[in-house]
């Protein structure tokens, strides 16, 4: 068996919980030959096991080195049986694979009208819950028995047949387009971030318009205004467009409020829609609504609607959380905050396995800004050197290039300049690299680069003169996405007036939010 399928193993059993446990073990216990099988016995101690050690499980069993490969294989089979009995999973689109299945039983037994009539009641089921891709299989294993025994017990049946398939075939292309699309651009939103000049803004419009397929709004389900309205969200923020962020993630959650039997089926993209209504709401600077809409979505996590399985655990942390941190840096509170630093590290610990290497890091990053607002320089930089030195990681390029600038600029503040020089260079070069380099990174870059032959009499005049030139870049459509990520101008402002950098940001948000 291949490490990847021994890995997969050993991760399952470890994330089984007490009743999935008691549920595999009555499953197998069905079976009284089972109780000494070679798949049990490797069960057992695999379970016993923190860390897997094939040693231990050849010496402790009957199993011979050639004989293991296969009963992995067979074990995990059997999990996932097990699992798929379990209440706990059992939730409408299992139940309806579930019933399409006893269907086909029972057409493979020549039992038509009992298949004709499992299909029936769970195709409505299917349709009433948007499952339109199994609605559409159901309807084809409905025509071919129908092609096969004609039933007659619907008056123009065939017609009917016909017609609910050509309905459905139409919403499945549409919304596999619309799926593709917002696919598409999420991964480019991750890939480089935000659009960083007039033509890339361009080339992604001129993309989106010829991707978009054509539709009629009333025609839409909810499935198929979930990804119309995703893909308008992804596209708003690639162009920066954060009213459209606000208008789309808005409509996303509405379309909750339309299909409530529908947020057990779809938790995921519940919580999702709460979470980029913040994250819209956080670049509008609108505290007050984000307030409320945080609360909301923590109160949502409470409803039993909503299942509390691993993966929701692990989403909830990551959309508290972050939209946690976000608030902070929106009214400017960067002090007291080492435990909630502590807190997000325990659960980045606990969740690492689901959590993918680009939360993690952007975690990081929020915390290193955190840290900076509030003045502790070196916690700043022990932060962004996890990303810095993460070789491996396939991040945001922007959110890189502007880890690196708040590097130097802690670096600076921190008092370590006796290496300033080369930090700048390898900045630079990165930049370059990830072809990066905007007006606002290099005034920055020049400016730092010049700072060791300032004289302590005029670095206030430098100061101001930096000012002045990134002022005029706060409006500017692409230029200002620098001050998205990282506060220069409040930490020029502070360094100029002497005083602390969060008492400039929380006079900025306090302004705001009057």
């Amino acid at each position: 068996m291949t490490n990847d399928l021994t890995e997969n193993l050993f991760s399952l059993i470890k994330s089984l919980s007490a009743s999935e446990k008691r549920q595999f073990s009555l499953y197998v216990g069905r079976v009284g030959v089972n109780s000494d099988s070679k798949f049990l016995n490797l069960y057992k101690v695999m379970s016993r096991q923190k860390k897997y050690n094939e040693a231990e499980i050849l010496k402790s069993t009957r199993i011979t080195k050639l004989q293991l490969s296969n009963v992995k294989s067979h074990l995990y089979k059997q999990l996932l049986i097990s699992l798929r009995l379990n209440p706990a999973h059992q939730d409408i689109p299992v139940q309806i694979r579930e019933q399409l299945d006893f269907a086909y039983i029972l057409y493979h037994k020549g039992l038509y009208k009992q298949s004709l009539k499992i299909l029936d009641k769970v195709k409505s089921t299917a349709l009433t819950y948007e499952e339109k891709n199994v609605a559409y299989e159901i309807l084809e294993l409905e025509k071919i028995i129908e092609s096969q025994y004609i039933t007659r017990s619907i008056k123009n049946r065939a017609e009917t047949l016909i017609k609910q398939t050509e309905e459905l075939n139409k919403l499945n292309v549409v919304s596999g387009k619309l799926s593709n699309l917002s696919l598409e651009l999420y991964s480019i939103f991750l890939k480089m971030g935000y659009c960083r000049t007039e033509e890339e803004a361009e080339g992604i419009k001129d993309y989106f318009q010829k991707q978009l397929p054509e539709y009629d709004f009333s025609e839409l389900g909810f499935r198929e205004k979930l990804w119309l309205y995703k893909a308008h969200l992804w596209y708003s923020f690639l162009i920066q467009d954060f009213l459209g962020c606000y208008r789309y993630s808005s409509k996303w959650n509405d379309l909750f409020k339309d299909y409530k039997h529908l947020i057990p089926i779809h938790p995921v993209s519940y919580l999702k829609g709460n979470h980029y209504l913040l994250e819209s709401l956080f670049y509008l600077s609108h505290i007050e609504l984000f307030e409320e809409t945080l609360k909301h979505l923590e109160d949502s996590l409470r409803d039993p609607r909503i299942p509390h399985d691993d993966n929701i655990s692990a989403l909830a942390f990551l959309y508290v959380y972050s939209n946690k941190l976000n608030l902070r840096f929106m009214k400017g509170e960067f002090g007291n905050a080492e435990e909630l630093v502590e807190k997000i590290i325990q659960k980045i610990n606990k969740f690492r396995g689901r959590l993918d290497e680009h939360h993690i890091m952007v975690f990081y990053y929020k915390i290193g800004c955190l840290y900076f607002g509030d003045g502790d320089n070196k916690k700043c930089i022990e932060y962004l050197k996890k990303i810095i030195t993460n070789k491996s990681l396939e991040m945001r390029e922007d959110l890189m290039c502007f880890a690196r600038i708040l590097n130097l600029v802690a670096h600076y503040e921190a008092g370590l300049d006796y290496h300033l020089d080369s930090l700048v260079k390898s900045t630079y070069k990165f930049l370059i690299k990830m072809d990066d380099l905007h007006e606002v990174q290099k005034e920055m870059i020049r400016f730092l680069r010049n700072m060791p032959d300032v004289s302590p009499l005029n670095i206030k005049d430098e100061f101001r003169k930096l000012h002045a030139k990134l002022k005029k870049f706060e409006d500017h459509p692409y230029e200002k996405r620098a001050f998205l990520y990282l506060d220069i101008i409040s930490w020029l402002e502070s360094k100029i007036e002497n005083r602390p950098v969060k008492d400039i940001m929380k006079e900025k948000s306090e302004a705001l939010s009057r």
